[in-house]
């Protein structure tokens, strides 16, 4: 018999409409999730922990540190095979990820969640949390860190992402694809991640590290505002390759000499970040100036590696030799 742990956090999946709010709020308890499944978990025990009910949208890094850390002591006991989380979906790829990087056990770790909320006929919860439960409990995913299972589909931390907004097959590895599938209650797992995972043992997550966008002629006023505000690292969702507007370069070299760390991510779906172009703030001048390039991590996720990484007191040649990882 194996024996799975899931552990409910709320999120659509555990919502139904609030008609004294005028909304759809979170609300059912984990035992709830697990007696809306339409048909028998056969060979599993399932036992349930209420974390906290909140639409993912709401959570924030403190909580989400707590939640891993309980994943951890959970995989701990040797009668747990894996654990299921169920999750909103918006803030669900972050969590997600910050599990795969915080969570050091090599059992499985699967998060699901729903796109239609508990009160709508057509819920796609239930069928979610059968297939993520008989995932968690098969040995296929031992190693391969914390995992999204949505619409039958596995895809991993790494690379996985929210692509519409109300899509029950909203989840995509774009450019990498899904690692496998759950098929009637079997899961058949097509490949594995080619890199060794990155476990990182962080006291916290520091809630300061700020995410900046850029666009077209935009200015490095947002930075200037963030730094007078006290945030200890920013990340910019930069250009291609890794390029930004005038102006930057000049900030991320005044910020670097203080030894404040600014990670250049990209804001294309696809492709690697790379110092190629110079003049003005192309990403060979930002480089110079003291940018640390995030590689193939989108921005969302590099601002919980540096948060993680801060939390460390990590100096800036620290931070770099561990994003060249990646």
């Amino acid at each position: 018999m194996k024996n799975v742990t899931l552990i409910a956090t709320g999120g659509t999946i555990a919502s139904a409409t609030d008609k004294s709010a005028g909304a759809v709020n979170a609300g059912l308890t984990g035992e709830a999730l697990l007696a809306s499944l339409h048909a028998p978990l056969v060979g599993i025990d399932v036992t349930v922990e209420n974390f906290e009910a909140a639409g993912s949208y709401a959570l924030d890094l403190e909580t989400i540190y707590r939640l891993c850390a309980r994943i951890n002591e959970v995989l701990a006991d040797d009668a747990v095979d894996g654990v299921v989380v169920t999750h909103g979906t918006d803030t669900m790829e972050e969590s997600v990820f910050l599990a795969w990087l915080l969570v050091a056990s090599e059992k499985p770790v699967v998060f699901t969640g729903a796109q239609r909320h508990a009160g709508q006929p057509d819920t796609d919860g239930p069928r979610n949390i059968r297939d993520a439960i008989s995932a968690a409990a098969d040995e296929a995913l031992h190693g391969v860190g914390a995992v999204i299972l949505f619409e039958g589909d596995i895809h991993g931390a790494r690379y996985v992402t929210k692509a519409h907004t109300s899509r029950v097959d909203t989840f995509r590895s774009v450019g990498h694809g899904k690692l496998g599938e759950v098929d009637c209650g079997v899961t058949h797992l097509y490949s594995r991640p080619a890199q060794e995972r990155l476990v990182v043992e962080a006291p916290a997550l520091d809630p300061n590290v700020e995410l900046i966008s850029l666009g077209l002629g935009t200015t490095p006023r947002l930075m200037k505002l963030a730094t007078d505000a006290g945030v200890s690292g920013i990340v910019l969702a930069a250009f291609g390759r890794g390029n930004a507007p005038r102006g930057f370069a000049d900030e991320i070299s005044r910020l670097s000499e203080t030894g404040f760390p600014v990670v250049v991510a990209s804001r294309c779906h696809e492709g690697r970040t790379r110092p190629i172009y110079g003049k003005d703030s192309g990403g060979v001048t930002l480089k110079a100036n003291g940018a640390i390039f995030a590689g193939d991590l989108p921005a969302v996720k590099a601002r919980l590696l540096l948060a993680a990484l801060v939390a460390k007191q990590m100096n800036l040649a620290e931070i770099e030799k561990i994003f060249s990882i990646f």
